[in-house]
């Protein structure tokens, strides 16, 4: 196999209090896109602050195209397409200014530029202190993405996009991994991870409890029902017989639950001595995954 693009050996940092990140290995391919999935505070940004080489290790090492990226952090930022996930853009200057500047860092022309203020439909004459939440993240995205980088780190990419900005960034996105970008993304949005990644890994607590294929995920032999029940009574009697649920609303006594082909013939028993006013099928997901396995970690401490 060639050398990984991106590869992260055995990364910690503790911050102290279970913060941090501890023992994480990762290794990107070239062109390949990788999904880092987690809820806020589970470490997806100190995982890529190491990446960009703005913290240093306590142990391990990170590596892009074969550079330690704390040892060569200034030579690295040419070659990456950096999207950070909080937006920090100087104030008295306008988003025109502020691409210039960072096009004369790259030492690149603004041809690809042009083309993707037009795509994201923005107006880089405002100063950026002028700017709405959204203006700027479609800012940073040019920014991150003008010089044409090899690399693209991706955090948190369409906070702050409306939905019609944010399919317009996936799609952006599937072209760039088509033409061989390889892209690491963290998030904490399903749709957009399942939308482009080919290979996802989900962090809690500054640990990967699971890595995994998104298309051997798709092929799951689990089945996911909603139901929703006419009475309280019944609504806690299905719970109370131990199933996996992937969502649960009491107030609405609704749940999604993953039956295993195993257990189809109990289910379809135990609800239909239910009073279940509406039953229906759906198709297995990458949230229903996420829930799963966070519950499942939850019960086992």
């Amino acid at each position: 196999m060639n050398r990984p693009e991106i590869q992260i050996e055995h990364l910690t940092k503790d911050y102290g209090h279970g913060r941090g990140v501890f023992d994480i290995s990762i290794a990107l391919q070239q062109g390949e896109c990788y999904g880092f999935l987690g809820p806020n505070g589970a470490g997806k940004t100190t995982t890529i602050r190491h990446l960009m080489g703005f913290s240093k290790p306590d142990s391990g090492r990170t590596f892009i195209q074969g550079k330690d990226c704390w040892d060569c952090s200034a030579d690295l930022k040419h070659r990456v397409g950096y999207l950070p996930g909080e937006i920090a853009l100087p104030s008295g200057i306008t988003g025109e200014g502020f691409l210039k500047m960072t096009l004369r860092m790259h030492h690149a022309d603004d041809v690809f530029c042009r083309q993707l203020l037009d795509r994201f439909q923005l107006d880089a004459n405002k100063k950026t202190r002028e700017m709405s939440l959204g203006e700027k993240r479609k800012l940073a995205i040019v920014a991150a993405f003008m010089h044409d980088p090899e690399i693209l780190i991706l955090d948190e990419p369409t906070s702050g996009l409306d939905p019609v900005m944010q399919q317009e960034f996936i799609n952006f996105v599937r072209e760039e991994k088509e033409r061989g970008k390889t892209i690491f993304m963290s998030s904490h949005i399903f749709r957009e991870v399942d939308s482009v990644c080919e290979r996802i890994a989900i962090i809690k607590s500054g640990r990967i409890v699971s890595e995994f294929l998104a298309e051997e995920l798709k092929q799951t032999q689990d089945m996911i029902y909603a139901l929703r029940f006419g009475t309280d009574s019944d609504y806690r009697l299905f719970k109370s017989k131990g199933y996996r649920l992937t969502a649960d609303s009491e107030e609405r006594l609704k749940v999604k639950v993953s039956i295993p082909s195993s257990q189809l013939n109990a289910f379809v028993a135990d609800i239909s001595a239910m009073n279940v006013e509406s039953f229906h099928q759906v198709q297995f997901s990458l949230e229903d995954y996420f829930m799963e396995f966070y519950k499942s970690e939850e019960a086992a401490l």
